[in-house]
């Protein structure tokens, strides 16, 4: 069972992808959040053969929404109608510092922070 990972941004979504047996995660791609995004991750889930996609769940230090909530809730729901697959929430709490702290500012970061919240997930669930 092969899972993707999205680290969604306002501007950059992070995408890791597993190997084929849903035990590791490895960053994948980081792709502009623009009209073609929802687009090109169900292209990626047929491609890739995903059966599942986990999306990081952004919250405050206090675990209540923030302001990008709500685009994430959104977005969450146009993945579902354009691959029916199941997502899956997962929280992100400093996916993306870690991941700058373990391999420095890059281009890939944001696909590093999918990673990560990806690697939670199975780590938990399978």
């Amino acid at each position: 069972m092969r899972f993707i990972g999205i680290d969604y941004g306002t501007k950059r979504v992070g995408v890791a992808v597993s190997d084929e047996e849903g035990k590791i995660a490895f960053p994948h791609v980081v792709l502009a959040n623009d009209e073609n995004l929802v687009t090109a991750l169900a292209a990626l889930c047929r491609e890739r053969g995903v059966s599942e996609i986990v999306v990081g769940d952004s919250r405050d230090f206090a675990g209540e929404p923030n302001k990008i909530t709500a685009h994430v809730k959104k977005f969450t729901k146009e993945i579902v109608d354009a691959t029916g697959l199941p997502v899956h929430s997962e929280p992100e709490f400093w996916s993306s510092a870690q991941a700058e702290r373990w391999q420095g500012k890059t281009e890939k970061l944001d696909a590093s922070a999918a990673a990560i919240i990806l690697q939670s997930f199975l780590d938990r669930n399978c």
